[in-house]
């Protein structure tokens, strides 16, 4: 389908539908096997009209893993969840099995990585809070085989039922689906930005939303590393914008009567797409 709210916002990158499914797309992209990759490598392609499918074994990250649904995939991490819990903060450094786990990782990992290992990404102060925030996230098994990312404009309706609909939105972009996702609504506090990894924040924490009461909208890619990742695909102006379906639908059915016909909107998006 072409939705209403893509065309209106004249987009540059397709809105992407995540699908569960048991059935693998012919000519998918796919991670191979063991190998490391950043699952918003993939959205990316799917954003520029690509599908791209994942499973158990093809996640690419522990946290893809985790933010797409497989579980708890921290547990795969060198040294285990305690070491990942060290490496997104302070480091192993100064911890007696990260040192260890480094040392055999000297010659079998990137550079870059085991540097990170030791040093710690810092994106959380300490490793009891990256504990607090592993315990909060909202960690599931899907009960299909895949999680499929695939072009929204691709969907057979007929045949597959997208759990959410993610936008690769630009700043003006993102205000405005901000406006329309309140638009219709009795409460107007209808889009969250949680602090999380780039795949998590259009995996498991819009998962949630779908069993919420209202459904809210969950921005995303405030990920320095995922922004980093995906700059050379997207640009360094992009956010996610994800919605779950039934919330979809409801703002697809709200453009015609809104503010995205009027002038101010018009002004602005023919502005920006200069």
């Amino acid at each position: 389908m072409k939705s209403q709210i893509e065309m209106a916002l004249k987009m540059e990158f397709n809105p992407v539908a995540v699908i569960w499914s048991d059935k693998l797309p012919e000519n998918a992209m796919r991670f191979k096997e063991g190998r490391w990759g950043c699952v918003m490598w993939l959205f990316a392609n799917a954003a520029k009209g690509k599908t791209a499918a994942f499973d158990r074994k093809t996640y690419g990250c522990w946290g893809g893993g985790v933010g797409l649904g497989f579980g708890n995939t921290y547990q795969y991490f060198p040294g285990g969840q305690t070491c990942f819990e060290y490496f997104l903060s302070n480091g192993n450094k100064n911890y007696e099995v990260g040192k260890e786990v480094a040392a055999r990782l000297e010659n079998l990992a990137r550079k870059d990585f085991v540097e990170d290992f030791l040093e710690g990404e810092r994106y959380v102060k300490t490793p009891e809070k990256v504990k607090n925030f592993l315990d909060q996230l909202p960690m599931m098994d899907v009960p299909t085989k895949y999680v499929i990312f695939k072009p929204l404009q691709d969907v057979d309706w007929n045949l597959e039922k997208p759990k959410v609909i993610v936008f690769p939105a630009n700043p003006h972009e993102l205000a405005a689906l901000v406006v329309l996702a309140n638009f219709g609504r009795d409460s107007f506090e209808n889009v969250i930005f949680p602090w999380g990894a780039g795949c998590q924040t259009i995996g498991i924490l819009a998962y949630k939303e779908i069993e919420s009461m209202p459904q809210r909208a969950v921005v995303g890619l405030s990920d320095i590393s995922a922004r980093k990742n995906i700059r050379n695909y997207l640009g360094d102006n992009i956010f996610t914008f994800t919605v779950p379906t039934e919330m979809f639908m409801e703002m697809e059915s709200n453009v015609s009567e809104s503010f995205l016909l009027r002038p101010t909107w018009l002004s602005l998006n023919r502005l920006s797409s200069k």
